[in-house]
């Protein structure tokens, strides 16, 4: 397991996109930077430090600096090559992926400013499904058009989609992680991805038990069981969660009245947001901005 630290931005040295119609061996080769494959269609065969790798359709692959690698097989392929440089990628030797995943993945939702954004990868890894597989589609080929224009700042543009391509696979790795750790049921899994997606963009409106049971075709009892088995929290828990993260943004940043970022939020009564707010975060909305602040408001 890699852990890339998203705050530093990575030096790109190289992006493209190719595609072996003829049967093709990689070549033989020692490199001081990384490399991330990622492979279209077909299959490439390849030997690192001694170890072989078949890489399918879907398939993430890294290719650490001073290990040789080369193919072992002439096979047909197309797929997309990142040679980049990073100051603070490190291996992680032993990792219970699936208690990771939780803790990152979920459960920190509050990071604070001074922690570090690390994104965690394996060293391979394929995308589960064929919407996560058009979605890094997406990206890559963004990603190698800013590259091959060559605009002004390119390489930094560049380095901003690589980094929104890192977090992308990260979160599909560990949603299929969790996915294998916790579920039997494959439309479970698929759900609970759909109503996390749901939340962030929605968390603002009314959201009901009738409305999710009618919208995602699953008995509410259930989903709750299934979303609590795989995020740690019942479906309104992590609602009202994200809408007190949110809150406590904008507390932040504007000087709105705490009613109308109740509302904003979804919480339309004040009563009800105020005792959330502190039961989330042991502070009533005025203490947690005077804690911001260390000024008498004039909310």
């Amino acid at each position: 397991m890699l852990a890339i630290s998203i705050d530093i931005m990575p030096k790109m040295r190289l992006v493209g996109y190719v595609s072996y119609k003829t049967p093709w061996m990689h070549f033989k080769r020692t490199s001081d930077e990384f490399m991330l494959y990622f492979i279209k269609s077909g299959e490439l065969h390849l030997i690192e430090n001694k170890v072989k790798h078949i890489l399918k359709k879907g398939d993430f692959f890294m290719l650490q600096p001073f290990l040789e690698h080369e193919g072992f097989q002439k096979m047909s392929c197309d797929y997309y090559y990142i040679h980049f440089e990073h100051s603070e990628i490190n291996e992680l030797s032993e990792v219970d992926i699936s208690e990771l995943a939780q803790n990152v993945f979920l459960r920190d939702n509050d990071l604070a400013p001074t922690e570090q954004a690390i994104c965690y990868l394996p060293k391979k890894f394929q995308l589960p499904h064929e919407n996560s597989f058009q979605h890094i589609l997406h990206i890559l080929n963004e990603l190698v058009g800013i590259y091959t224009k060559r605009d002004y700042n390119y390489r930094s543009l560049a380095a901003f989609k690589f980094a929104e391509l890192l977090i992308n696979a990260s979160r599909e790795n560990f949603l299929l992680e969790l996915h294998n750790q916790s579920l039997n049921n494959p439309k479970s899994y698929y759900k609970v991805h759909q109503l996390l997606t749901y939340i962030h963009q929605e968390y603002r409106h009314k959201i009901t038990s009738e409305f999710i049971e009618q919208e995602f075709e699953l008995n509410f009892d259930y989903f709750n069981r299934i979303f609590s088995k795989l995020t740690g929290y019942t479906i309104f828990r992590y609602l009202n969660m994200i809408r007190i993260n949110n809150a406590k943004e904008l507390i932040q940043a504007t000087t709105l009245k705490f009613s109308e970022i109740g509302y904003l939020v979804g919480l339309n009564d004040p009563y009800h947001f105020s005792k959330l707010f502190k039961k989330q975060t042991g502070l009533s909305p005025m203490q947690y901005y005077k804690k911001l602040r260390n000024t008498s408001p004039n909310i």
